[in-house]
């Protein structure tokens, strides 16, 4: 029963992918826009200040902040799509049509009930209006709940076929078939069922941020934790979009969740600090800051004749959690030989968000450098206070430092460059990231198609036959296998430049870093897939 449920929740986790991957696209597009409209930078840029910039800025940022009251569209599509074993693109469409009915059923039901709210607002009722139908606030979950459904009668009945006349109703057609009166049921138990969830969901956010710096640290310390798992973004999506991440009333519209909030707080000129909800997504500071100090650590604790094999090694993971926010390279370099460390790094990483919660700050701050300043400096020091961001980055940057020295140190670990004698770095080889730095193996790999390291990656998995499914996050080729004995880690690590490989159950994931799209690619290629299975 525990590896069915770990199963299911590796699965989820995948799916939440497909939306998660787009809608931080969404913020940076959101800030761009913020630039052509900013009042202070017109100050000091004046040529910034015409109808053609600022139309342009004004358009993208209006244009992109609607995505924020459609969250349980995007969801309900990207979680049938994920969680669909096949014909992915109709499972979407299905969802889609499924998500129509659904609210306008939920909306009929609660009229005849009598229970739809007829006053001039629906602030603190409990109701809201989805795509111009007012039906209860569901939120995101709506969303989730519907492509989890979707998805579950799409893999059951999508290849049921019918013989004679009835031949037209089967396949996706039935699919359609069935789901119709599931939905409609659906929208007649929410209507009754959601209003108790709603509250343990209230009661658990007023829990949350009752608790103060405790659960912050936990959530910090949690979702860091989870990194080995693959789960870690189950712990801050929630907070991110939905009522746990806080609400607030923006342009006369009441958002919930961290990031849906700073979103519309970005481009609204009467907000004159960022809401404190904002710390839900400080994740970057050790991202940014605490990392490249355990990078260092490792480096000037690396024996002398190692030291130029851990420096080409350590720099290009640096450079990339310091810019992009990618952390894995690193926490793969010591998760396996030194858990301890890694360990630690979840603590301090718990402790570096609650510190910038102590402080005040309102700094935007969830990946890496690129993304805090097209972020932040715009909006200037009154409404983020981003130079303490950095000031609090420059402590934990010391801490990491010294704390990962002395342990590794004080219990010699083996970290990069401090392997025994005759024992080449188990996680990464110069020539890896020599590679890495020229475009990367992933990148030759697209390009080289089915006759490059697809194969390689193919055949260390246990062969194509082996294979049910093939996803990707940020970094993770994520797979699942019918046989996971069959992988052969040291291949994948030495051969493909794989960081680390990670297996529970049938569920497999290989840490390629940036270049996990290209690679995913090849590999589909290779296996002579399609987005339709």
């Amino acid at each position: 029963m525990k590896m069915k449920i770990m199963e299911a929740m590796q699965r989820f986790s995948k799916a939440m992918f497909i939306p998660i991957l787009i809608l931080p696209i969404e913020g940076i597009l959101i800030a761009f826009g913020n630039l052509f409209t900013n009042p202070k930078l017109m100050e000091v840029f004046p040529f910034l200040n015409n109808p053609i910039t600022t139309g342009f800025g004004t358009i993208l940022t209006g244009s992109l902040v609607s995505i924020l009251a459609n969250l349980g569209l995007i969801f309900c599509v990207g979680i049938a799509i994920g969680l669909a074993n096949k014909e992915k693109a109709i499972a979407g469409f299905t969802a889609l049509l499924g998500y129509l009915v659904f609210v306008n059923a939920m909306n009929k039901f609660m009229q005849l009930s009598g229970i739809l709210y007829e006053g001039d607002t629906l602030q603190g009722t409990g109701q809201t209006t989805v795509l111009g139908v007012q039906i209860l606030d569901m939120g995101v979950f709506l969303g989730l709940i519907l492509g989890i459904v979707t998805a579950i009668v799409h893999n059951k009945f999508v290849d049921k076929e019918f013989k004679g006349a009835f031949q037209i109703y089967g396949g996706s057609r039935f699919v359609f078939i069935v789901l119709i009166p599931v939905v409609v049921l659906l929208s007649i138990a929410l209507t009754y069922i959601w209003p108790v969830f709603q509250s343990g969901i209230n009661g658990l956010g007023t829990f949350i941020q009752h608790s103060g710096s405790f659960g912050i640290f936990l959530y910090g310390a949690l979702e860091r934790l989870l990194i080995p798992t693959g789960l870690h973004h189950l712990v801050y999506t929630p907070f991110l979009y939905t009522s746990l991440g806080g609400a607030e009333e923006v342009g006369g519209k009441v958002l919930e969740g961290a990031r849906n909030i700073y979103y519309a707080e970005i481009i609204d000129p009467q907000v004159k600090e960022l809401s404190p909800s904002v710390v839900w997504d400080a994740r970057g500071i050790s991202k940014m800051f605490g990392l490249i100090g355990a990078c260092l650590a490792m480096y000037h604790t690396a024996k002398p004749e190692n030291k130029a094999k851990a420096r080409a090694i350590l720099i290009p993971a640096a450079i990339t959690s310091f810019i992009a926010g990618v952390t894995e390279p690193i926490e793969f370099s010591f998760m396996f030989v030194a858990p301890l460390l890694f360990v630690v790094h979840a603590v301090l990483s718990g402790l570096a968000m609650v510190t910038f919660h102590l402080f005040d700050v309102r700094a935007i701050g969830p990946n890496g450098m690129i993304d805090f300043l097209l972020f932040n400096v715009p909006l200037g020091v009154g409404k983020t206070h981003w130079p303490t961001y950095i000031l609090i980055g420059l402590i934990f940057f010391v801490i990491y430092y010294v704390v990962f020295r002395f342990l590794i140190t004080k219990f010699n670990f083996k970290t990069i460059g401090r392997e025994d004698e005759g024992v080449e770095t188990k996680l990464y080889t110069k020539k890896d990231y020599k590679e890495k730095q020229s475009q990367g193996k992933a990148e030759t790999a697209a390009a080289q198609g089915n006759d490059g390291i697809a194969s390689v990656i193919v055949n260390a998995l246990g062969g194509a036959s082996n294979i049910t499914t093939v996803t990707n996050c940020y970094t993770r080729l994520r797979l699942t296998l019918d046989h996971p004995e069959k992988v052969n880690e040291e291949i994948l690590k030495r051969e493909t430049g794989a960081n680390g490989v990670i297996i529970s159950d049938k569920n497999v994931q290989v840490v390629y870093g940036l270049q996990v799209n290209n690679i995913r690619k090849a590999v589909d290629e290779y296996l002579g897939l399609s987005a339709n299975e």
